[in-house]
């Protein structure tokens, strides 16, 4: 009896904004390796078909970070000692990131809002997925029954919270299973699964580094919690394909971080550090080539 051996194929997961792609090899039965390879042949082709002439020659987009202002409209979010909306800190600090991250020339950038309105959670993480973001961040200032707590946090996406007090700051919900679609349909079952994992592998992977770079940045110049560096249910965050992070600026139920966000030359502060951390995020892809990194064989 003959039997067939498994072939070993290298397949492209995911082409990152930052200009990187992250590349699996696989020990594939037969019949899996020549269905790959058959979408693969109709991928190529009807690129081809499509391509324009000078398709070759246009240069890579720059990479999207997208910043999501908490609340707004009918959810002021939390509410200072001193009648401080957390709406309009997020907002306020959000735009002037914006205005920092353009002026560089090296980012594209967009806001899940850019005024006063309500958006449900699952829209900013939809609006972030169909803009193609390489980074989202999320911007908020809460409160806490405590008022002697003050100081900044990064929360990354978690099934189960590091604290109990970062359970009470995330949402009830939890991480939905949200595939990331448009890119592989038509892909058979079991190579969507397995692309699917190492994707939301490597999204985490992003998610930690970014969140570590801003805690290190975020720590010279603003007061912090202790052990800043937390993760939870936030369902802001559950994006499976994006890097994700959410930056708590401070407490507006603690008196000096209120009276502090109310001050745009603060705000601006907070704005420079997150510009240096994002910076320094994208920096950390410079060194990889095009299909350089993990699962490169």
């Amino acid at each position: 009896m003959v039997f067939a051996l498994p072939v070993t194929r290298r397949l492209l997961l995911r082409r990152f904004a930052a200009g990187t792609s992250v590349f699996g090899t696989f020990l594939l039965p037969p019949a899996l390796h020549e269905a790959v390879a058959g979408q693969q042949r109709a991928k190529r082709h009807s690129g081809e078909q499509s391509r324009q002439p000078d398709a070759g020659r246009t240069t890579p987009a720059k990479p999207l970070v997208m910043l999501d202002p908490g609340h707004g409209g009918k959810d002021p979010g939390a509410i200072g000692l001193s009648g401080t909306y957390e709406k309009q800190v997020s907002l306020a600090t959000a735009l002037e990131l914006k205005r920092q991250l353009e002026a560089g020339g090296r980012y594209r950038v967009e806001l899940t809002r850019t005024k006063d309105v309500f958006i449900p959670l699952d829209d900013r993480v939809d609006r972030a997925q169909r803009h193609g973001a390489a980074l989202f961040v999320s911007m908020h200032a809460d409160a806490l029954a405590d008022h002697s707590v003050r100081g900044a946090s990064v929360y990354t996406l978690a099934q189960t919270a590091s604290d109990a007090q970062t359970a009470a700051l995330a949402q009830t919900e939890n991480n939905a299973d949200r595939f990331i679609g448009h890119q592989w349909q038509g892909t058979s079952p079991e190579v969507s699964r397995i692309l699917a994992s190492l994707v939301r592998r490597e999204t985490r992977t992003g998610s930690v580094r970014i969140a570590r770079t801003l805690v290190g940045i975020l720590d010279q110049d603003l007061p912090m919690l202790p052990n800043p560096d937390r993760h939870a249910g936030f369902v802001v965050l559950k994006a499976a394909d994006i890097p994700s992070v959410l930056v708590e600026m401070g407490f507006m139920s603690n008196p000096r971080d209120e009276a502090a966000l109310r001050r745009p030359d603060h705000r601006k502060l907070v704005a420079e550090a997150m510009h240096r951390a994002v910076d320094a995020y994208f920096a950390g892809f410079g060194h990889m080539a095009e299909g350089d990194g993990p699962g490169t064989g």
